[in-house]
């Protein structure tokens, strides 16, 4: 779908094109409905406002997909003056119920002497062949004048849906809605403006069908293209959790350091704090590029990030809470092999109770001068690599090098992140304009410990060979699939 719908001019739509009025109320959630189904955010575009009065003209907003206008909808400025028009049209026609040709008349003399403006204007459309889409706020009480309103629209003859825009009503509120508007429009459905997800924004271009069956093929047309683009959608974010990770995994800090450095504690101390800040800040720079890139991809500029809160800086790995809610259970990660694990260089204490999670046993390329400079036992959280002997200016010196964390929960933790935020990206209702902020929040469950165990040992196997700086080429295709699998899923809400 492409970005950005504009106001256009009143030009005809294309033959084969549906168009469709979209009426309602001040603030029934007319823009914020057409928002959601266009996906667009942008008040320049479509302004969602609660002042009384602020959609005064009527704003053409096609639905397109490559570059092809699809389906048309108009945004009207809805009813001023419904009972004073009603009574206006019933005085034209006469005797009997009045009718097409009544309201016709009716639109042509006032427009004549510059009366019901906005009533001329939102009916303008249905009387050049549109089909109607009601909108409606249930949590407000069915009053006089949305019973002018709704005779009114009858009395057009087209096709009508009637779209419930349930942001709260009680369900004694939505029946009783329903009962009355049955007996008004062709169809009527319930929508969320403000938590629609890909789900309900098909449903409803499905109800469509139902009630103008002379564009069937192009409805039917367009949701395909709108399937199509979901799952492109999903293709797109996959890759970007693949770059991410194989980027972290393989992200090291290095620095070259002087003898005389290493003789004092407080240097060698202040040297470590700062490539393990360095460190985390690169990964915490790779996944806000990855954020980036997946509202780039589900268009939302409104979606912030906490960057303090959401960054890897200051996460414990090794915290209750990081276990609980993130990464993969003990459990898990013994069966998923110690992917991560064997990765960072880390030993995996196996006892009688599965998997230990402790200081775990050096091996590797983690040499005896590295816990040496770091005061013996006392090991930073980060696999470290050293190497003496490197000529410097000033006589020899040793290169230091950090990356990627002991812990084997590490990628996985990360991992989560990401489907979290593509969670909350994806499902996000471009109708909603208050801004949101995404932070890693305690409360948040992570998705990787529902994976399948296959899924896991796969993910596992091809985070080993990242971690170790040669990623697995021949396993990318796979580890792909699989990612668009899960997004599929969490799209889906699944659960353990």
């Amino acid at each position: 779908m492409d970005d950005n719908p504009t106001e256009h001019t009143a030009n005809p739509a294309p033959p084969k094109v549906p168009v469709f009025a979209v009426v309602g109320k001040v603030n029934a959630g007319k823009s914020s409905v057409l928002a959601t189904l266009l996906e667009v955010d942008d008040d320049r575009v479509i302004r969602i406002s609660a002042t009384p009065g602020e959609t005064t003209h009527c704003q053409v907003l096609p639905l397109e997909f490559d570059g092809e206008e699809r389906i048309r909808f108009i945004d009207t400025p809805g009813f001023s003056r419904p009972l004073e028009a009603m009574r206006e049209i019933q005085r034209i026609h006469g005797h009997g119920p009045p009718n097409l040709e009544s309201v016709k008349k009716f639109v042509e003399e006032s427009t004549l002497v510059g009366n019901f403006e906005d009533e001329c204007l939102l009916l303008d459309p249905l009387l050049d062949g549109a089909g109607l889409l009601y909108i409606i706020d249930p949590s407000k009480p069915l009053r006089d004048e949305f019973i002018a309103e709704m005779e009114i629209l009858r009395w057009t003859g087209r096709r009508r849906m009637a779209l419930l825009n349930a942001k709260g009503a009680s369900e004694e509120h939505l029946q009783s809605w329903r009962d009355r508007l049955g007996s008004y429009f062709n169809l009527v459905r319930t929508f969320n403006a403000h938590h629609a997800r890909f789900d309900e924004r098909r449903r409803l271009l499905k109800s469509l069908l139902e009630i103008d069956e002379e564009h069937a093929s192009v409805i039917k047309s367009t949701i395909r293209s709108l399937d199509d683009e979901w799952q492109q959608r999903r293709e797109e974010s996959a890759e970007v959790l693949v770059e991410a990770l194989e980027a972290a995994m393989m992200l090291r800090e290095s620095r070259v350091l002087e003898e005389r450095v290493m003789e004092v504690d407080h240097r060698r101390e202040r040297v470590h704090q700062e490539m393990v800040t360095a460190y985390y800040q690169g990964v915490t720079k790779l996944v806000k590029k990855s954020v980036d890139e997946l509202l780039k991809i589900y268009r939302h500029h409104l979606i912030k990030v906490d960057w303090e809160e959401f960054g890897f800086e200051d996460i414990d790995l090794e915290a209750a809470e990081t276990w609980s809610k993130w990464g993969l259970s003990r459990g898990q990660l013994a069966m998923a092999g110690g992917a991560a694990g064997a990765a960072a260089g880390v030993a995996v204490d196996v006892g009688s109770g599965g998997l230990t999670h402790g200081a775990g046993t050096l091996f590797g390329t983690l040499v005896g001068a590295a816990a040496a400079f770091f005061k013996g036992d006392e090991l930073p959280d980060l696999k470290v690599d050293m190497t003496g002997g490197v000529k410097l200016k000033g006589g020899e010196g040793r290169k230091l090098e950090l990356g990627p964390p002991k812990n084997e929960n590490f990628p996985w933790v990360l991992l989560d992140r990401l489907l979290v935020t593509f969670r909350e990206v994806s499902g996000r209702a471009h109708g909603k304009r208050d801004q949101e902020v995404l932070t890693a929040s305690d409360d948040e469950q992570g998705y990787v410990r529902f994976m399948s165990a296959e899924d896991r040992r796969i993910l596992g196997k091809w985070l080993t060979s990242c971690g170790q700086g040669e990623p697995d080429r021949g396993m990318e295709p796979d580890i792909f699939r699989l990612l668009v699998e899960n997004l599929k899923l969490i799209e889906q809400g699944y659960d353990d």
